[in-house]
């Protein structure tokens, strides 16, 4: 496969996954709004999507007031935005666009019809639109696109880095969403275990459409420990971090088994050492580690894992 070829497949699935998790950002913080849990109202629960987004800069530079309805416009409908929804859907149909003999009539259809209900949605007056109607419209959209790729395609070298692209994107995005629970500060330390933090990281399981897989694999109550296992380290979760990290280095063994000594492994490797990494943690160390310096390394570990693929695979120059 050409290294273009393979890199627009990659960023193909790597963009339709980052908008889903923009609109699940969203969710997030609309959730958190119901119960306002700071003296600055609902600036404090909108600014921690910022934050765990890393959008912080480039939002206060074009918009400086936060509110719901600018972080809307920002997460969905800005362009400026390289991680909004409507840039995040346009660059992968234009990365489908590029390959489109390399993808089936159904995949590409679901893509293209995405891309034109995106266009409609674009036109409607702000006022008729809510955040739910938002978030419903991108996650259907972009399950059809997936629903298409896995019923459709062939289960070759392209199947292999569009998943890859779907998995380490989903991996940094359940550890963002997990850290704007960070970021949202509870008012005094004495809230902790509190009705108001159990919502919080209920809110947490609901935007990742998780709430009752967790109750379906730990029953009972809704607790730190409890969710941050089943997002981080249960291997059932389809969304945990282990998850994703586990499917990306299967399809990156895929990739190595198909090549051969063509192209090294690099970024295998360095995927199941972080694998590896996570494996011999359980939720106590992680906690005792401090969970958002956990999620910070992650973050940084899946990076340099994307960067690693690009190395083998991308910059072959044909």
């Amino acid at each position: 496969m050409l290294s273009r070829t393979a890199s627009n497949l990659f960023w193909m699935g790597r963009h339709l996954e980052r908008a889903e998790t923009a609109a699940r950002l969203l969710d997030v913080g609309q959730r958190i709004t119901l119960l306002p849990n700071s003296d600055a109202g609902y600036r404090n629960e909108w600014n921690s999507l910022l934050q765990a987004s890393g959008t912080s800069d480039l939002f206060l530079r074009k918009y400086g007031e936060i509110t719901q309805e600018n972080i809307e416009e920002f997460f969905f409908f800005d362009r400026e935005n390289p991680s909004s929804v409507v840039s995040c859907v346009e660059k992968a149909r234009e990365a489908g666009r590029i390959v489109r003999t390399a993808l089936t009539s159904q995949v590409w259809d679901a893509l293209n019809v995405t891309y034109q209900e995106l266009r409609r949605i674009e036109k409607t007056p702000r006022a008729k639109l809510d955040t739910a109607t938002l978030t419903d419209f991108t996650t259907g959209h972009t399950s059809t696109v997936r629903g298409a790729i896995n019923a459709t395609q062939l289960r070759n070298d392209g199947w292999h880095f569009i998943h890859i692209g779907f998995g380490l994107e989903r991996a940094d995005a359940t550890a963002r969403l997990l850290d704007v629970k960070y970021f949202v500060l509870l008012p005094r330390v004495e809230f902790v275990g509190s009705g108001l933090d159990t919502y919080q990281w209920m809110v947490i399981l609901r935007a990742l459409s998780a709430h009752r897989a967790f109750h379906w694999a730990y029953g009972g109550d809704i607790t730190a420990g409890g969710v941050a296992d089943f997002l981080i380290l249960n291997g059932e979760s389809p969304r945990s971090l282990i998850t994703s990290l586990y499917e990306t280095v299967w399809h990156l063994d895929g990739l190595a088994r198909r090549y051969g000594d063509d192209v090294p492994a690099t970024a295998r490797d360095r995927a199941k050492l972080t694998l590896d990494a996570l494996q011999e943690r359980d939720i106590d160390a992680i906690f005792d580690e401090g969970l958002h310096e956990f999620l910070s390394w992650f973050i940084g570990e899946i990076a340099a894992v994307s960067n690693q693929v690009h190395q083998d695979y991308f910059l072959g120059g044909s």
